[in-house]
């Protein structure tokens, strides 16, 4: 073996001890994973979209009464209230914040203003470009093989064109679950990797048995991008429900979505102007008609259904390609010291291969 792998910009950016990224997926990377991913030497990233402000509170609260190592938590910058959580955030100390969307600089400047590492997610050269414009400390780059929103773009494609054209340090994402795959991206020029589906199937990952049980069943063709969830692409686990959306009418779809509107309301006890001002943000954002608002409303409430009520039946599973690869659920202990071992192991026999030349 050459050794332990050297620090990272990832690692002295961010204090982690590890080059991994676990994900801030919602509904799926609370306290309880979010602190064990931490504990492992790897950035956990809270998903608070799915949050109401006091509940993203108590959460970053729960967390750190669980590991004293840096985390983060990951925040739509679409969302009206995003000004009070960015304020959560930097009251409660937060290493790290992640954006799905481009947040804006009045927002990136307070974070950091106050220390915290600004890391957006891009799916795109120019969206990377833009947000390190708008001072990201780092950027999670990710490619069409990961899951949930996706672009058309592959990682190997995708990271070499960011790494070369921004000057911070980049996280690879789409397509990494092992120790290979981290040695491939460091080699592409990257900081690190983040993942999604790998840490999702992890033993401290609060996902129904029965959900886990149909990702480790999945292949790799069984990730499909639909954009009948919320009218943009989404990577998914086909299932039958999903093939039901997909062959839904128009009108069955937005009476679908005005019932997942209202219970998003009933469950996150927003106000109904609230949700008006949420949905006039996220026209702002991302400029789309009323009924792909509507829509929006979709992703939260049809991954709830998979993954906290285990209804893989009446919801979605957003997952990565590389779910056909992964065979197991271990500790997030067990995977990050896995993934470590593997890389080292492939750095090593890269070297005596080298020597032997």
């Amino acid at each position: 073996m050459s050794g332990p792998l050297p620090a990272t910009p990832l690692t002295r950016l961010t204090g982690v001890r590890f080059p991994l990224v676990q994900t801030g997926m919602g509904w799926v990377a609370g306290p309880r994973l979010v602190a064990a991913s931490a504990n492992a030497g790897a950035l956990g990233i809270l998903g608070a979209a799915t949050m109401t402000a006091d509940q993203l509170r108590a959460a970053i609260r729960e967390v750190r009464s669980r590991t004293d190592r840096p985390f983060g938590v990951n925040v739509r910058a679409d969302a009206g209230d995003a000004a009070e959580r960015v304020g959560i955030i930097v009251a409660e100390g937060v290493r790290v914040a992640s954006f799905a969307r481009r947040p804006p600089r009045e927002l990136m400047a307070r974070l950091k203003d106050a220390g915290v590492v600004v890391m957006p997610t891009v799916g795109a050269l120019r969206h990377a470009e833009r947000a390190v414009e708008r001072g990201a400390d780092a950027l999670i780059v990710q490619g069409g093989e990961a899951g949930g929103h996706t672009g058309e773009v592959a990682t190997t494609v995708l990271l070499p064109q960011v790494v070369d054209a921004v000057g911070v340090p980049v996280v690879a994402a789409g397509g990494f679950h092992d120790g290979r795959g981290l040695v491939a991206a460091l080699a592409y020029g990257a900081a690190g990797v983040a993942m999604g589906t790998r840490f999702l199937l992890t033993a401290e990952s609060t996902v129904p048995a029965a959900v886990k049980a149909a990702y480790l069943a999945a292949a790799a063709q069984d990730a499909v991008v639909t954009t009948r969830v919320d009218g943009v692409p989404h990577r998914v686990l086909r299932t039958a429900f999903v093939d039901t959306l997909e062959h839904d009418g128009r009108a069955r779809a937005l009476l679908r979505a005005l019932r997942h509107v209202s219970a998003f309301r009933r469950l996150s006890g927003v106000s109904w102007p609230a949700l008006l001002r949420d949905g006039l943000a996220l026209r702002r954002a991302a400029p789309a008609p009323w009924n792909r608002v509507l829509l929006a409303a979709n992703t939260p409430m049809l991954l709830k259904a998979a993954m906290v009520d285990g209804r893989a039946d009446a919801g979605v599973m957003a997952s990565g390609q590389v779910v056909g690869l992964i065979e197991d659920v271990p500790s997030c202990a067990e995977l990050v010291g896995r993934v470590m071992r593997e890389a080292e192991e492939v750095l090593g026999r890269l070297a005596a291969a080298t020597a032997v030349r």
